[in-house]
């Protein structure tokens, strides 16, 4: 008996290389994703309630508790899940080819983009439209500056700050402080200085 022939869609859910450009079914979930952001980005800033409503229908999962600004662009939408308490500022871009997962407590900067999709080496692949996606997940409690890049593959660990114009090309652990191009750890943040920074404000 012949093995089951994979769909491009299930291609890309495996890792694998997959017809991203060429394939209408991919084609057209874009096309409806797209045409959803459009009538989120076109909401008038104070129309909070109706822009959180569109964003609900985009997005896989939400918190109860969320904010993205306009502009907003994503290809698919069901594969980003945001926990509680999430803030995206204007310019924010996710290709979501593969699942994107932010934690509770995430807040980011303008003009960051957070892609799942990679092509491959050889030009006469890229040249047919093939790419392959790898999930991003982001922790609870990061900060992420703005204008980061944060590519394919990616995890961010809880507590953790992303220094503004990084490109993060590879893991970043939890509870630090990371910046630059490629991006790495600088230190780590101790518990005194955020003790210090409580006492300041009381």
């Amino acid at each position: 008996m012949g093995k089951t022939k994979l769909s491009e869609k299930e291609k890309c859910q495996a890792g694998l290389l997959y017809d991203a450009n060429y394939n209408q079914g991919l084609a057209e979930e874009r096309n409806r994703c797209k045409d959803q952001c459009w009538l989120f980005n076109s909401c008038r800033p104070s129309e909070q309630e109706k822009r959180m409503d569109i964003m609900k229908g985009i997005l896989g999962k939400t918190g109860s508790s969320f904010l993205i600004e306009q502009t907003f662009w994503c290809d698919y939408g069901y594969n980003i899940e945001i926990g509680e308490n999430f803030y995206a500022n204007h310019g924010c871009v996710i290709l979501d080819a593969a699942r994107v997962t932010f934690g509770d407590n995430v807040f980011i900067a303008p003009n960051c983009g957070f892609y799942t999709a990679g092509h491959p080496y050889s030009p006469d692949l890229r040249n047919q439209g093939l790419e392959y996606a790898k999930p991003i997940s982001i922790g609870n409690n990061v900060w992420i500056g703005g204008n980061v890049t944060v590519l394919p593959g990616v995890t961010i660990g809880d507590n953790t700050i992303i220094g503004a114009g990084s490109v993060v090309t590879k893991d970043i652990p939890a509870g630090v402080v990371a910046v630059g191009n490629p991006c790495k750890v600088l230190r780590e943040i101790t518990e005194e200085e955020m003790e210090r920074e409580r006492r300041s404000v009381q």
